[in-house]
């Protein structure tokens, strides 16, 4: 490769990588999150978090009829639902005790998945929320075995 050919592709690269900054920034400013998928696809294909982003800015972001608020306990409960894993739930958790939203109203969003996905579907959403506000039980005061975070 010549040298003149290498300085653009250095140059572009340069730019490329500023743009991707700048847009990983304004993704964590719009959303209050980012993901690790976010960061990664910002470096290696940029133009392709772009599209995805756009959807989600069209269907999550931008105001429409429903509230972030709303959205945000929708979103916890399709996460939980379709079991995503534990930091994608929670950075939604995160983001709507931010906007105001309750941990009982968002214990509430999870909970709508237990009749028709489950409790082991629920029990995802539901660790991911006692993490988040750290939640605490009553535990017996009789002999039991362990039973550790499972359902049953």
């Amino acid at each position: 490769m010549s040298t003149d050919r290498t300085d653009r592709a250095d140059s572009t690269a340069s730019t490329d990588s500023a743009a991707a900054q700048e847009y990983i920034d304004e993704m964590a400013r719009k959303r209050g999150y980012v993901l690790d998928y976010h960061k990664v696809m910002a470096k290696q294909d940029f133009e392709v978090l772009q599209a995805t982003n756009n959807l989600v800015q069209a269907a999550y972001l931008a105001p429409r009829t429903l509230d972030r608020r709303t959205k945000e306990l929708l979103f916890i409960l399709s996460l939980t639902v379709l079991r995503a894993g534990k930091g994608h739930i929670q950075s939604h958790i995160r983001v709507a005790l931010d906007l105001g939203v309750t941990p009982e109203e968002i214990l509430e969003a999870i909970e709508i998945a237990l009749p028709e996905a489950g409790v082991v579907t629920f029990q995802a959403g539901f660790d991911a929320w006692r993490e988040v506000v750290q939640a605490t039980g009553i535990e017996p005061t009789v002999t039991v075995h362990e039973g550790g975070t499972g359902t049953g």
